[in-house]
């Protein structure tokens, strides 16, 4: 099996870093020191740490799951409650120390970066794309109301497991999740 490229390995330590740390507490150098490369090695792979954090954003989703909320031989609403149990259990077993690094990075650097946050913006329109593909296969199976469109549940969807990550992490609780899973799939996925 082939070693991983120096360039992977950068952005390997980037997400990690960026996950951990936050964008603004994470230097070049940091990066560097974790992916076991030499600092000046970074500039051939990245024009800047924006940049590799862009494509840190792009790697880290392709890590959430969205291609399973498009399975079709999985019931959706079964789709649905996997994803974010895989999520919930990922953040339990970090012990409530991460949070999603899409809203993190949302939070802390949307603001001050336009390539930030296309970046996140993107991210979330996929990962919302994905939800609400799978609520439109639930409203045609009928196990969803269609009195709202997919798009709207599936926004509002993310909008509160994003929330509830935040709580969970504050609080080092699960019980923000509890509260998800019963008013999203007891209530609102009806």
């Amino acid at each position: 099996m082939a070693r991983p490229s120096l360039r992977e390995n950068l952005i390997a330590a980037a997400v990690e870093q960026f996950h951990g740390r936050g964008y603004a507490a994470t230097g070049v150098k940091d990066i560097t020191d974790a992916a076991g490369a030499p600092k000046g090695s970074f500039y051939n792979h990245f024009k800047s740490k924006e940049a590799l954090a862009v494509v840190a954003l792009e790697r880290y989703g392709a890590t959430r799951g969205l291609d399973s909320l498009l399975d079709p031989a999985v019931p959706p609403l079964t789709r649905l409650r996997r994803h974010f149990e895989f999520l919930r259990d990922e953040n339990i077993d970090a012990d409530f120390s991460r949070g999603c690094l899409v809203g993190d990075l949302a939070i802390e650097v949307a603001d001050h970066s336009e390539a930030l946050r296309t970046s996140t913006r993107k991210s979330f329109e996929a990962w919302a794309g994905a939800l609400a593909h799978a609520i439109t296969d639930a409203q045609r199976a009928g196990d969803v109301s269609k009195a709202l469109d997919s798009s709207t549940l599936a926004g509002f969807v993310l909008a509160s497991w994003e929330g509830a990550l935040i709580s969970a992490r504050t609080e080092r609780s699960a019980k923000p999740f509890e509260t998800f899973f019963t008013i999203v799939f007891g209530v609102i996925l009806r």
